[in-house]
């Protein structure tokens, strides 16, 4: 079954006030390509979640636009959103309400009017890649937390919307959990979906992403792959933004290395260094 390819997200000038008069968003450019997987970081309260639920109509903004594909989101309803973006709640009790595993997971995609061995197999799918399956008749709130977690995003995978948002789809996550969402993620991005993740996660993002954007105050205060993000010309505003940069990011800058964001970026660069002939 194939699914579909994936749609440009942006924002263009978008702000957003939230009903206490609180700004959450100020002026905010974005502009995801269809089929690209962005990572957005930053403080707590710097506009992160905001910005992402302005996606899929959940939060409709102040001024400025919002477009899916090439259309306005301002006068479309979210149930038709639905059907272009799906996100997953940071937490996921917000998210599940359903009786059983199976229930939970099939209801986005019966929604969209898929049924019978479709909706089964979308089901199916979907368990298999978040290691749930064989608990379809379990109880959601009989899972852990970290369980809960991947069961929202398997209630989003099964939905196949061609944009995907991750709200810190790694939390609570142990290491075999980071490299399962990690792969969720790249066969996302084989399927040419695309892939927004709010993350708080350095080494995720940095192994994961090829685009990384960091919001401060409503802003965005840079744009770029994790070598120019994580880059230590940048570190003064990354500790603005309560950011701090990828281990292998500072030992490579103290060994005079470079940007290394990633373990494999460091290893290379050591063995590159090593292997450089003495003078």
């Amino acid at each position: 079954m194939a699914e579909p390819g994936g749609l440009r997200v942006a924002a263009e000038a978008l702000e957003f006030v939230y009903p206490d008069g609180t700004r959450a968003l100020n002026g905010v450019d974005l502009d995801v390509s269809p089929g690209e997987q962005v990572a957005i970081i930053g403080q707590n309260g710097s506009g992160k979640s905001t910005l992402v639920r302005h996606f899929n109509g959940l939060l409709r903004a102040s001024s400025g636009q919002v477009l899916v594909g090439d259309a306005p989101v301002a006068h479309r309803h979210i149930a038709e959103l639905a059907r272009s973006v799906g996100i997953v709640f940071q937490n996921p009790d917000r998210q599940i309400f359903a009786g059983s595993v199976r229930a939970e997971v099939a209801f986005g995609p019966r929604n969209l009017g898929f049924k019978g061995s479709e909706l089964d197999d979308r089901v199916a799918g979907a368990l298999a890649a978040v290691g749930l399956d064989g608990l379809q008749a379990t109880n959601p709130y009989d899972l852990g937390a970290s369980r809960r977690k991947l069961l929202g995003i398997a209630s989003v995978l099964a939905m196949g919307t061609p944009v995907v948002i991750l709200d810190e789809p790694t939390t609570g996550q142990d290491a075999r959990g980071v490299a399962r969402v990690q792969q969720i993620t790249r066969d996302l991005a084989a399927a040419g979906r695309t892939v927004i993740a709010v993350s708080h996660d350095m080494r995720f993002v940095a192994e994961t992403f090829a685009r990384v954007v960091v919001m401060e105050s409503g802003r965005i205060t840079l744009d770029a792959p994790p070598t120019g993000v994580f880059a230590e010309a940048n570190w003064a505003t990354l500790t603005r933004t309560y950011v701090d940069p990828p281990f292998a990011a500072r030992i490579g800058a103290r060994l005079g290395l470079g940007s290394t964001p990633t373990d494999g970026a460091l290893i290379e660069a050591i063995v590159r260094r090593d292997a450089s002939p003495r003078t």
